[in-house]
């Protein structure tokens, strides 16, 4: 009897979400640059010795609302520089800010501020990582294939931040 009502419980759960997913009416409307910068540091300055690149990746998200009804815009914000390991050399240093605009229908409220961090972030992402990839090449470098970004982990660390910003900000200061 267990088994079935797991089964049962399996079951409403799976249809519940598949309901609440044709409520959703999404159209991604366009995706484009907003700002890119690619400094090849090591070009400039030359390098010597064995070079042996440390990339480090700062991801930020931004998100609002358009003037048009349902329209909002999510920018995906890239920092990445790479360093040559064992010295403070830098080897190149690239910005990116990539916007994608959305139409979105069907989300609660309440909902949208993570639906936007995370749902609309992870569908402009492998445009991110294709024009990450194509100018690093360009740039003189091997391509930087950027690993899968866990937007929902992201999203929740800033939530978090915020979070504790707050509390600091509230607790009175010691005389």
């Amino acid at each position: 009897m267990a088994e079935n009502d797991t089964q049962t419980n399996g079951a409403q759960a799976a249809a519940d979400a598949a309901a609440l997913a044709q409520q959703i009416k999404q159209r991604i409307l366009a995706q484009f640059v907003k700002d890119l910068s690619f400094e090849n540091i090591m070009a400039q300055t030359g390098i010597e010795g064995e070079v042996k690149p440390e990339i480090k990746v700062e991801v930020a998200l931004d998100a609002r609302k358009r003037s048009a009804e349902h329209q909002y815009e999510v920018i995906t914000k890239l920092k990445i520089t790479s360093n040559n390991q064992g010295s403070d050399k830098t080897l190149f240093v690239m910005e990116l800010d990539y916007s994608g605009i959305f139409h979105i229908e069907g989300v609660k409220e309440e909902h949208m501020h993570p639906y936007l961090h995370v749902e609309c972030a992870r569908m402009t992402f492998p445009f991110v990582r294709r024009i990450v990839s194509d100018v690093t090449r360009d740039g003189g470098f091997p391509p930087l294939n950027l690993e899968t970004i866990d937007f929902l982990q992201l999203y929740r660390q800033q939530i978090a931040q915020r979070a504790a910003a707050q509390q600091a900000a509230a607790k009175p200061a010691d005389a």
